[in-house]
């Protein structure tokens, strides 16, 4: 039961009885009375209202920490991480051995198995035509017919193959010059050294062509490329093999500087960055450098033009970077909401495309941690533009643009008209709200797509880029030296631009 507490007040006294002077006194002291009470009041709604605003913070800090939590357990059991890993390789070990079995069993039974129980194998499939082949004929051994004795003549034959692994191998090729003199004056004569690729180098092409693939498409780290050579008898030093990346990242400069000059060429580009940790010299730590890529790619907007990629790395994350990248770049850069990209925007000379993969994160995180219903029609209404985007790929872009207005702009409208409704439902630091404040913050970069056929929906061909620096960086754990990252770019902006060709 609750207990109201009433105020006693006093009785009035009579006021006929009252001359003016006390009328004066007692309105006001009633004036003061009435007062104080409204001050109270307002000192008790001011109160509530903060406790209510109290509340409501903590609320949104409580789903905010939830969200957190569930993208750190995600990155922690997810895809990427190493119990999954561990668990995907111990299933393909049993499928391994699981198979082995099958084989050894089959081939005990293979002779009495009936041809309708035998066991189902996968079609082989025909072995390349670029492979070298060693040919290998197996003559009978009889020089006439077992029957007869008749003489032998050629009736055909069956061929067929088997795929055999020839080890990698190192070998010393020897420049031999000889000195030739003359009979005459004594002059000599020599032919010239042929060039190496880094001088006073031991590395042919080939080798170093090898050291550079190992290292950043197949993430093997220097230390454990030495550990293999070794193997074959050949003592190459990680130091060794550290000169050697660098004498090549300087010796593919022009490559670099062309490809470069190709890619901001374009009238379009896909633009990211990603974090690398670098050794800070003398401290024995780590600092954080960034390595930045650049995509061209119209392909999807039927151009025919190579694709390339361009990366540059930088020792901070500064908005000076990117400035000095694109200067002398004219149109559309798809990017990310970095605020370093803002002053190169306000100059006019870019155009800001927006990316719709960072909008429909946002609310698949969302999703997965609290199944909101609000997150999962935004991703359902999303879902639908990217249906679109993948019946038009490969399409010109005047064809696409037309698509996108009649289809693809309505939805938007629909899409921008309920994030405004349901923003007004939301409490304000709501994770929910900051997601479609993200999305109405950017709207009018994120419609760009439906003004020009040659932009994507999304920034994805650079974080595509961007994917095998991430693996590196899981291996390599940090690079020595800024020097080193510099070297990086060079080598990941032709591996980059290879497999986009």
């Amino acid at each position: 039961m609750r207990y109201v507490r009433v105020q006693w007040m006093p009785p009035l006294p009579d006021l006929d009885q009252l001359d003016s002077e006390a009328l004066k006194t007692l309105i006001l002291a009633l004036h003061e009375q009435v007062f104080s009470h409204r001050k109270q009041l307002t000192t008790q709604q001011e109160e509530i209202l903060s406790q209510r605003q109290q509340l409501a913070s903590r609320d949104a800090e409580i789903e905010h920490l939830k969200l957190l939590i569930a993208k750190l357990r995600r990155l922690q059991f997810g895809r990427s991480s190493e119990k999954r890993e561990y668990q995907i390789e111990q299933l393909e070990l049993r499928l391994e051995e699981l198979e082995a079995r099958r084989t050894k069993e089959t081939t005990a039974v293979k002779e009495s198995a009936p041809p309708s129980t035998a066991v189902g194998r996968p079609v082989r499939r025909p072995l390349p035509d670029h492979l070298p082949r060693e040919v290998r004929k197996y003559l009978p051994k009889p020089e006439a017919c077992p029957d007869c004795g008749g003489k032998l003549k050629h009736l055909g034959e069956d061929v067929s193959e088997i795929l055999e692994y020839v080890p990698a191998s190192l070998k010393v090729i020897q420049y031999v010059r000889p000195k030739l003199a003359c009979a005459g004056c004594d002059r000599i004569v020599q032919a010239e050294a042929p060039s190496r690729p880094i001088e006073r180098s031991i590395a042919g092409p080939g080798l170093l062509a090898h050291v550079l693939v190992s290292k950043y498409c197949d993430h093997l780290p220097l230390y454990r490329q030495s550990q293999i050579y070794a193997r074959a008898g050949v003592e190459l030093d990680r130091s060794t093999l550290a000169e050697w990346v660098g004498g090549s990242s300087r010796l593919l400069a022009p490559l670099v500087e062309a490809l470069r000059r190709h890619v901001m060429a374009a009238g379009k580009l896909h633009a990211d960055d990603t974090p690398v940790p670098v050794l800070a010299p003398g401290l024995g730590k780590t600092k954080t450098g960034r390595l930045w890529t650049y995509v061209r790619d119209d392909r999807p907007a039927g151009d025919r033009t190579p694709a390339a990629v361009w990366f540059a790395y930088s020792p901070d994350r500064k908005g000076e970077h990117p400035q000095a990248h694109l200067s002398n770049f004219t149109g559309t850069l798809q990017a990310d909401g970095y605020a370093g990209f803002d002053q190169i925007y306000a100059a006019g000379r870019i155009q800001e495309a927006a990316c719709w993969a960072h909008v429909r994160r946002k609310f698949y995180d969302l999703e997965v941690a609290h199944k909101s219903p609000v997150a999962a029609e935004a991703l359902e209404r999303i879902a639908a533009l990217y249906a679109i985007e993948k019946e038009i790929r490969g399409r010109p872009p005047d064809e696409r643009r037309e698509v996108r207005n009649t289809r693809s702009r309505p939805l938007l409208e629909s899409l921008k008209q309920w994030f405004e409704e349901t923003l007004g439902k939301l409490s304000r630091k709501s994770d929910t709200a900051m997601a479609v404040r993200y999305a109405l913050g950017r709207w009018e970069a994120l419609l760009r797509f439906c003004d020009d056929g040659r932009i994507e929906i999304d920034n994805n061909a650079a974080e595509r880029a961007l994917r095998v620096v991430a693996l590196g960086r899981k291996n390599f754990l940090f690079a020595g030296s800024d020097g080193s990252g510099e070297s990086a770019a060079v080598i990941y902006i032709l591996l980059g631009t290879a497999k986009l060709n």
